[in-house]
C-alpha cells in the first residue's frame, strides 16, 4: 500500500521540524488501512513498532510516501513493514527518513486474540 501525507504547520514542532509523534501516528495509521484492506472484516490492533529512529528531519511543505508491505503472518498477528520518504517542496530528490516494522493482532468485540484465519489475497 502505498499513501501520502503534505506536512502542515500544525504538524510541527518547537523547532519548526516534523513533530516525531504525528510520523507515528500516520504510520500507525496507514499501516492499520493495509491490515484492513488485507483481511477484510477483521478487527486488528496496533501491538508494536520496532525500532524507531528518525533518521532526518522533515521541514512544513515536504511530502511523505508510506510504503506499506506485509511480511509476517501468525496465527493471531501480522507484521507489516513501513518506510517513510520525503520529497521536500520544489526539489526532486527523495531520501528515505524513517523505517519500521509495525505488528498488528486480530481481537474480538472484548478484545481477546482471535486467529487471523486464511489469506484472502492468495
Amino acid at each position: 500500500m502505498i499513501s501520502y501525507k503534505l506536512v502542515m504547520p500544525e504538524h510541527m514542532n518547537q523547532y519548526g521540524l516534523l513533530f516525531g509523534g504525528n510520523l507515528l501516528k500516520w504510520v500507525d495509521e496507514t499501516a492499520w488501512m493495509a491490515v484492513s484492506l488485507d483481511y477484510p472484516g477483521g478487527r486488528f490492533v496496533t501491538i508494536g513498532m520496532d525500532r524507531v529512529e528518525f533518521r532526518k528531519g522533515v521541514t512544513g511543505g515536504s511530502i511523505l510516501r508510506f510504503e506499506i508491505a506485509r511480511q509476517r503472518v501468525g496465527t493471531t498477528s501480522v507484521t507489516y513493514a513501513a518506510e517513510v520518504i520525503r520529497r521536500e517542496l520544489h526539489k526532486s530528490e527523495e531520501l528515505m527518513i524513517f523505517s519500521t516494522d509495525i505488528t498488528f493482532v486480530r481481537v474480538n468485540e472484548n478484545g481477546e486474540k482471535i486467529p487471523i484465519g486464511p489469506d484472502p489475497n492468495s
